[in-house]
C-alpha cells in the first residue's frame, strides 16, 4: 500500500480587512461574466426577429419595432447582438480548453521526463510558439473556410506552447521539492507522486493559466470574426458585426457599439477575474 506524503500544511494567516471597492470588485466583474456568457448562450433563444434576414432599411435608427435598430444590410441588430456572441464564447472557451489539455500534458511529461527528453519536447513547443497567433488562425481558418473546429484548433494551437512552459516550470517546482524527493526515496511510483503529489499542486496554476489564455482565446476568436474567418458571412458574430458596420457608425452607432462593448466588458471581466485568481494562487504559495 502507498503512503501518500503531501506538502505540510502551514499556519492559517490572518486575514487583512479589505476595502468595500476591493471587495466589491470580484462580484461585479463575476456578475458582468456571468451576465455576457448567459447572453452569448441562451441569447438566441431571446432574439425577437431572424437574425439574417433583411426586414427594414439599412442603419434604421432604434424604434418600437427594431430595439437597436438595424445593420448595414437592414437586419435587426438586437437579434444578432442576441445570436452572435454563442459561436465566440464557445469557440474561445473549447480552445482554451483544448490548449490547456496539451499544455497540461506536455508540461507535466517534460518536467517528469528525463532532462534530455524534457528539454526536446520544450524545444519542439518553442518552435511552434515563435509562429505568430494571428497567422495560424488564418491558415488555419482559411484552409478550412466555414469551419468552427478549425478556428478552435488554431486557438488551442496559438496558446498551448506558453500554457506548455508555465505548467512545466510549475511541475518542475514541485519534483525538486522536499516531499516530492521523499516520496520517491521511500519507493512510491512515478505514477504516485504524479497523481498524489504533482498533480493536486499544479491544479491552483493551471486554473489560472487557462483563465489568462481564455482572455488571449476571446481576442483571436473575435479577431477571426472580424476578418470574415469562420462561419458564413451571413452567420451572426460580434467580431464581423464590428467590422461590417464600422464604415456606417457616423449613420447608426448601435450596430457598430453594441457587439464591440460586449466584446469589451467580457474581455476586461474574464482578465479582472484571471488577476484576482492570480492573486489568490499566490496568496496560497506564500
Amino acid at each position: 500500500m502507498t503512503t501518500v506524503l503531501t506538502s505540510p500544511r502551514r499556519r492559517a494567516r490572518p486575514s487583512r480587512p479589505g476595502t468595500p471597492g476591493r471587495r466589491r470588485l470580484p462580484l461585479l466583474t463575476g456578475a458582468g461574466t456571468l451576465l455576457v456568457l448567459l447572453l452569448a448562450v441562451l441569447g438566441p433563444l431571446a432574439a425577437p426577429h431572424s437574425p439574417t434576414a433583411q426586414l427594414a432599411a439599412p442603419f434604421q435608427q432604434p424604434d418600437g419595432h427594431f430595439l437597436l435598430g438595424t445593420d448595414v444590410l437592414g437586419r435587426d441588430v438586437a437579434s444578432r447582438v442576441l445570436s452572435g456572441g454563442r459561436t465566440i464564447v464557445l469557440t474561445a472557451l473549447a480552445g482554451t480548453a483544448a490548449a490547456g489539455a496539451v499544455g497540461m500534458t506536455v508540461g507535466v511529461l517534460a518536467a517528469m521526463a528525463a532532462r534530455r527528453l524534457g528539454d526536446l519536447l520544450i524545444r519542439c513547443v518553442d518552435a511552434l510558439a515563435v509562429l505568430p497567433a494571428l497567422l495560424v488562425v488564418l491558415v488555419l481558418a482559411a484552409g478550412f473556410p466555414g469551419s468552427d473546429a478549425a478556428l478552435v484548433a488554431a486557438v488551442a494551437l496559438a496558446t498551448a506552447p506558453f500554457s506548455t512552459r508555465v505548467l512545466r516550470a510549475v511541475a518542475d517546482t514541485v519534483l525538486n521539492s522536499g516531499y516530492v524527493e521523499a516520496a520517491l526515496a521511500r519507493g512510491d511510483t512515478r505514477r504516485a507522486v504524479l497523481r498524489y503529489d504533482v498533480l493536486p499542486n499544479i491544479a491552483g496554476p493551471a486554473l489560472m493559466d487557462s483563465a489568462l489564455r481564455l482572455v488571449a482565446s476571446l481576442h483571436l476568436t473575435a479577431t477571426a470574426g472580424f476578418l470574415g474567418l469562420g462561419q458564413g458571412g451571413a452567420a451572426p458574430d460580434w467580431g464581423r458585426m464590428v467590422s461590417e458596420n464600422a464604415p456606417g457608425a457616423t449613420l447608426a452607432a448601435t450596430p457598430f457599439l453594441a457587439p464591440a462593448l460586449l466584446l469589451v466588458l467580457l474581455s476586461v471581466c474574464v482578465g479582472l477575474l484571471a488577476g484576482r485568481l492570480a492573486d489568490t494562487v499566490g496568496r496560497g504559495a506564500a
